[in-house]
């Protein structure tokens, strides 16, 4: 079953909501945030969980082995827009190389 184009829209959209859902949690354990910070982050691990669920992958593994691609990326764009943690030319390079492997993962010819 090969991915149609819309695999990576549920891959980028899972990945933003696990990790504004996942930030949620770091700020109130770790940055001192209200703990009303919880109630946010858990809609969004719970839309992560349905996003990641409509990647049309033959099987399941397959679509979280393409979301670890995805994530990683994601994560370092996270950085920079909500961090301010710009990403580096070995980052970026390692994200490329995720992102690559997530492709072949996702959208190679299967029969």
């Amino acid at each position: 079953m090969n991915a149609p184009t819309s695999a990576p829209l549920f891959l980028a959209a899972a990945a933003v909501l696990e990790i504004a859902g996942c930030f949620a949690v770091w700020a109130w354990w770790r940055a001192g945030a209200s703990a009303l910070w919880l109630a946010p982050g858990a809609v969004a691990l719970g839309l992560f969980a349905l996003s990641l669920a409509q990647v049309p992958a033959a099987f399941a593994g397959r679509a979280y082995a393409t979301y670890g691609g995805v994530y990683i990326a994601a994560s370092l764009l996270w950085g920079w827009a909500v961090e301010g943690q710009r990403p580096d030319s070995w980052d970026i390079a390692g994200a490329a190389i995720c992102l690559l492997g997530a492709g072949v993962i996702l959208f190679a010819p299967r029969g």
